[in-house]
């Protein structure tokens, strides 16, 4: 998808409203599968992680509407375990 690196703020080239819909939604599934996959050179982050991660960038990074989408979906998964939030881990 072209402009799923397209951030809401408009720090990069397309101001919010000019992003379609799907790449709101692709970026931010993108982002937490690439957080949470172990790659050749840095283990996956917890999912959670991941999850606090994704809502801490909604408005800046990401359209907060999808990230409200993402967390109703995520709170419903068995990956959803907040009493597991390690506060220590950080995204890097």
């Amino acid at each position: 998808m072209r402009l799923h690196h397209e951030k809401p703020d408009g720090l990069v080239f397309v101001k919010g409203d000019e992003i379609p819909f799907i790449s709101m939604i692709i970026s931010v599934a993108d982002t937490f599968d690439a957080m949470i996959s172990t790659c050749p050179y840095r283990k996956g982050l917890p999912p959670m992680v991941a999850y606090q991660e994704n809502i801490d960038k909604s408005g800046t990074q990401f359209s907060e509407v999808v990230v409200a989408g993402f967390t109703k979906w995520f709170e419903k998964t068995k990956m959803y375990a907040p009493n597991k939030l390690d506060s220590k881990k950080k995204a890097s």
